[in-house]
């Protein structure tokens, strides 16, 4: 079977690593293998302690490649999507965080993989639309549920309606994104992010990533049970009263 070409490129730098979407020529929209790469790396990440999520080129993604799509039955596409759902819930409850970096286009599947990233940074170049509805199709990578919850309903459903663009100060204001940098300047902010993201204790960021948006699905008695439930496993590790104490400490010097 001939081997298709790498779509996702990593490199370590301490303790994060650097994941690069690579296909440029085709605004790096998301193909199968693609999404499988991504899936490969997050369901088993390397050792670190942060992830840097960027592409190559002038756009972060422009979504799912439609020279793939045009031919699928019903049965393909519930697989396809049920293949995305799988790669992108890998991001969001991952091992480690992830901190993505977006310019040009954020469109579609671009979106949502951005979503299922945990902390966004735009440059001003970035733009972010859904025009599923001009394309005749519909969200298939997880957008109707996480970027809802970004954005709100309303605003996700007048967008794959009008096919409206959103640019990044706008995405900031709606909250889509968290950060609003200057061209070029995205992938060393990010990097001072995930450095940040990376001195904090692992078990900690393990616990916000994957609990804390559990919790936010969950009715208010179940959601304060395992709110109280996660802060004692975290409190009961070693490195957090280690933690406690150089802070008290410090306090007291």
């Amino acid at each position: 079977m001939p081997q298709h070409a790498v779509r996702v490129n990593v490199a370590l730098e301490g303790p994060i690593a650097r994941l690069r979407l690579d296909r440029p020529a085709k605004r790096n929209a998301l193909d199968d293998a693609t999404v499988a790469e991504l899936h490969r790396f997050f369901a088993d990440p390397p050792d670190v302690r942060a992830i840097v999520l960027d592409a190559a080129g002038d756009h972060f993604c422009a979504g799912l490649d439609l020279a793939e799509h045009v031919s699928r039955t019903t049965r393909d596409v519930t697989a396809h999507s049920k293949g995305w759902h799988e790669a992108f819930d890998a991001i969001q409850f991952g091992k480690v965080p992830t901190v993505a970096v977006m310019r040009g286009a954020v469109v579609g599947g671009g979106f949502e993989l951005a979503s299922a990233t945990h902390v966004r940074v735009a440059e001003r170049s970035a733009f972010f639309a859904l025009p599923e509805g001009q394309r005749g199709i519909f969200l298939g990578g997880g957008g109707s549920v996480r970027i809802t919850r970004l954005i709100g309903t309303s605003r996700v459903l007048e967008m794959m309606l009008t096919g409206r663009r959103y640019s990044a100060e706008e995405a900031e204001r709606i909250g889509a994104v968290h950060y609003v940098v200057d061209d070029g300047a995205g992938a060393a902010f990010a990097m001072e992010l995930a450095l940040k993201i990376a001195a904090n204790a692992a078990h900690s960021n393990a616990a916000i990533v994957q609990a804390l948006p559990r919790i936010a699905d969950m009715a208010h008695a179940e959601g304060l049970y395992a709110e109280r439930t996660t802060a004692a496993l975290m409190a009961s590790e070693d490195e957090s009263r280690v933690r406690i104490a150089e802070f008290l400490n410090r306090k007291r010097s």
